[in-house]
């Protein structure tokens, strides 16, 4: 009797609700794993590059090369789209005509909405299947538990006809049920410590993000590189490569 037990014989035993838990966790496992590789080699990028990419912003001599030096460094294009997306609403408020519609509009206020914009679709896109991974990390426990009540449930009823039950005829069906819980956990506790480990890297990123989105904020509107590194006065500042 000890010989057959294991999830496989469950699930050749088992009926459609627990082969449908058994793939609903097979799904989630998959699920959970290829979110957790993408990210994490998405966060390996994001190390990477995004110094490079910020000091070889600043140290550009103009917007346009600024733009194109952090578009070729950041990979992630976090980065990159907050910069152009800043580029662009300054060049937008420049070119205004003084006639136009927006020609009551601050330079501060229109471009730091548009950097508040911008800066909330970067945090989305980083935050990107963490979603996904909480959901897992909550249900998988109670999917895995239900599998093992319906277990013990459908093995009750096998033995509900039998005068004398032996103690290996209990043990061997809610053993196995048992198994649908521990896979339960072994799909949830991955994600929940995946989950943990990507949400406090993103607090750095989006900490980084945040203070360059000022940074660039400060410069196109006053010209003041407070983002730049301590040799930032040697360092000729931004401008436009029309307005030179």
């Amino acid at each position: 009797m000890n010989e057959k037990l294991g999830i496989a014989q469950l699930l050749t035993q088992g009926d459609m609700v627990t082969l449908g838990v058994a793939a609903l966790l097979g799904l989630m496992s998959v699920m959970s794993w290829t979110i957790i590789v993408g990210k994490g080699v998405a966060q390996l990028q994001l190390r990477r590059c995004l110094p490079r990419a910020t000091r070889a912003f600043w140290a550009a001599s103009s917007r346009e090369e600024a733009l194109a030096a952090v578009r070729r460094e950041d990979r992630s294009g976090v980065f990159a789209g907050v910069a152009a997306d800043a580029m662009e609403a300054a060049q937008a408020y420049e070119s205004r005509t003084a006639e136009g519609i927006g020609a009551g509009v601050d330079a501060s206020e229109f471009i730091g909405r548009s950097l508040q914009q911008s800066t909330v679709f970067a945090q989305a896109r980083v935050e990107r299947g963490l979603t996904m991974l909480a959901s897992v990390g909550a249900t998988a426990p109670f999917v895995g538990l239900l599998g093992t009540v319906w277990g013990i449930y459908h093995a009750l009823i096998g033995l509900s006809g039998a005068s004398a039950v032996a103690l290996d005829q209990v043990a061997g069906p809610v053993g196995e049920a048992l198994i649908m819980t521990a896979c339960g956990l072994f799909v949830a506790i991955p994600a929940v410590l995946a989950y943990n480990a990507f949400t406090r890297a993103n607090r750095l990123v989006l900490a980084q993000l945040d203070g360059f989105a000022h940074s660039l904020h400060a410069y196109l509107v006053a010209g003041i590189r407070i983002g730049a590194h301590d040799d930032a006065a040697k360092v000729t500042p931004l401008r436009s490569a029309q307005a030179a």
